[in-house]
C-alpha cells in the first residue's frame, strides 16, 4: 500500500504542471520588502516601548520634584525645627519621604529599562545594517 502512495507521488512530480516545470521563487525586491517589514515590526515595538518609558520618566520626574519642593516647605528652616514640629507636620514629612523614595526607585527602574531599550535598538540596527528607519 505504501508503494501505491509513492508511485502516485512520483507520478505527480514527473508530470508537467500547467505553470511549467521550473522552480520559482519570489523576486529579490519582494524578499527585501518582506525582510524590511519584519524589522519594521521589531523596531516599532522597541520605539513604542522606549517612548512610553521616556514619557513616564519625564512625568514622574516632575512629580518627584514637586513633592521634594513641598517637603522642603514643610520642613522649615530653623535649626531646631525638628524638636518642636507639630505631629501633623511630622506625619506629612513621613508621607513625603515615602513618596519621594518610591518615586526615586521607579525612576531608577525606568532609567534601566530605557537603557535596555536603547541597547535593543542598537543591537537590531547593528544586525541589520541596511535597514533604514522610516522618516517620521
Amino acid at each position: 500500500m505504501f508503494q501505491l502512495f509513492l508511485r502516485a507521488r512520483l507520478r505527480n512530480l514527473t508530470q508537467s504542471s500547467p505553470e511549467g516545470d521550473q522552480f520559482k521563487v519570489r523576486s529579490p525586491q519582494r524578499d527585501e520588502d518582506t525582510d524590511r517589514q519584519r524589522v519594521d515590526i521589531v523596531m516599532n515595538a522597541i520605539e513604542t516601548a522606549l517612548q512610553a518609558a521616556e514619557g513616564e520618566q519625564s512625568g514622574l520626574n516632575q512629580r518627584v520634584e514637586e513633592v521634594l519642593a513641598r517637603a522642603a516647605v514643610t520642613v522649615g528652616n530653623a535649626s531646631d525645627e525638628y524638636l518642636d514640629r507639630e505631629p501633623l507636620d511630622g506625619h506629612h514629612q513621613n508621607l513625603f519621604s515615602e513618596e519621594i523614595s518610591n518615586g526615586q526607585k521607579r525612576l531608577r527602574s525606568l532609567a534601566d529599562s530605557i537603557s535596555h531599550f536603547k541597547f535593543l535598538r542598537a543591537a537590531v540596527l547593528s544586525r541589520f545594517p541596511d535597514y533604514k528607519q522610516p522618516a517620521a
